[in-house]
């Protein structure tokens, strides 16, 4: 039933995007982040890319952003995300979604800041072969 829920989800994000037309790095992700691929097609030159990544508690993505938008599903834990001002944008707890609009102007962290593994499925829709993330300094934010 989880994995149903999960394609039909991601089925339908995909196809409303689809629709719509819508290296090492300065900051690399903390110990034990991992990112393990679902699901990759390419349709015309942009990259429908589905992976699930797991945060340990206590660690980040690392600074980034993202040449194209990606979606986000919290399927266990609690996201914590800022953007390069430094001030929390938002807080996303089991069950909840993100959206991450792409570009060098969305430079942002995520982390987990409770005490439970972060799970999250990302669809990332980008140009294809494009990198997932583009990693950028920490733009002086004291918590990093």
């Amino acid at each position: 039933m989880r994995n149903a829920l999960r394609t039909a989800v991601v089925g339908a994000v995909v196809s409303g995007t689809v629709l719509t037309g819508g290296s090492a790095g300065a900051t690399p992700p903390g110990p034990g982040v991992t990112a393990r691929l679902i699901s990759q097609t390419t349709v015309g030159d942009t990259d429908y890319v589905l992976r699930e990544i797991t945060v340990p508690p206590g660690q980040s993505t690392g600074w980034h952003y993202h040449d194209g938008p990606v979606y986000g599903f919290v399927q266990k834990g609690t996201l914590t995300h800022y953007h390069s001002d430094c001030a929390q944008d938002g807080v996303y707890r089991k069950g909840s979604t993100v959206r991450e609009a792409g570009g060098p102007s969305d430079v942002h962290i995520g982390r987990n800041e409770g005490s439970a593994p972060l799970v999250l499925d990302v669809l990332y829709v980008l140009p294809h072969g494009a990198p997932f993330s583009e990693d950028v300094p920490n733009p002086g934010c004291s918590f990093e």
